[in-house]
């Protein structure tokens, strides 16, 4: 998604009630952020929107990157979050065949996450189509893409091939390079 070096085009300061609507989307969308909402979105601190070319938003504070929002999605966690806060979202682990195509860009296909090395939730904790997740590579500790399933886990472990994931932030992307000062 964010394959190139991104200008920053526009950035204007979010008033304080949409900030406080940001806020409780963000609890209703990732609960699991609810611990460290006052961290990561203090109530007094100003939040700043950032346009970004591929009509999305980059919502920060401080030039530090929080979230970004495509125009028809919902906000979804920087990487730079997902690393100080790596339990806050669901995550699936790819094996070490799949981390540089993961790297350069490419889609997220199922065998990298079926094959040996690779790692979905049990049955009980599946994830559904449309779910935001954390994908961490085989033997790294922190989240390497972060992005919205196409296809639930089930069907990934049934079918074992396909596309599961076709755009996401990853390491090294532009979104990741941004220079926000």
């Amino acid at each position: 998604m964010f394959k190139k070096d991104i200008p920053v085009s526009q950035r204007s300061k979010v008033k304080s009630s949409v900030a406080r609507g940001l806020r409780q989307r963000l609890l209703e969308a990732y609960p699991g952020f609810e611990p460290y909402i006052d961290e990561i979105l203090p109530k007094k601190a100003q939040l700043d929107a950032v346009k970004l070319p591929e009509r999305s938003t980059l919502y920060t504070i401080d030039s530090t990157p929080l979230f970004y929002q495509p125009m028809d999605g919902p906000p979804i966690p920087h990487l730079k979050i997902l690393h100080k806060y790596p339990s806050a979202l669901p995550t699936v682990q790819i094996d070490r065949g799949a981390i540089r195509f993961v790297l350069s860009g490419a889609a997220l296909m199922a065998p990298g996450l079926t094959s040996p090395g690779g790692r979905l939730p049990e049955t009980e904790n599946a994830l559904e189509k449309g779910a935001v997740v954390a994908v961490k590579a085989e033997g790294k500790e922190h989240a390497c893409l972060v992005g919205t399933l196409k296809v639930g886990t089930e069907e990934m472990k049934s079918k074992g091939k396909g596309v599961v994931m076709e755009d996401g932030h990853y390491l090294g992307d532009g979104l990741w390079k941004m220079h926000l000062d």
